[in-house]
């Protein structure tokens, strides 16, 4: 069961994450979720990169063993 919330918490990060990074490429100002870090526009999107491929690593990794778990 931890498997899959883990799996389910990464994949909220990825989508909630992503949209972030999206929106500050579009405009500039929009600084999103992370809005509260006192980082130029690259640092910010460095961040949001690292946080994306944190909830893509997560989800593998929940993934990988709820499988070897007999679970998927």
């Amino acid at each position: 069961m931890k498997y899959d919330v883990l799996q389910i918490v990464g994949a909220i990060m990825m989508a909630l994450f992503t949209q972030g990074a999206i929106r500050l490429l579009i405009d500039h100002d929009n600084r999103g979720l992370l809005g509260w870090l006192p980082a130029g526009f690259w640092a910010l999107l460095c961040v949001y990169a690292v946080v994306i491929a944190a909830g893509a690593i997560l989800t593998s990794w929940s993934h990988t063993h709820a499988k070897a778990l007999g679970r998927r």
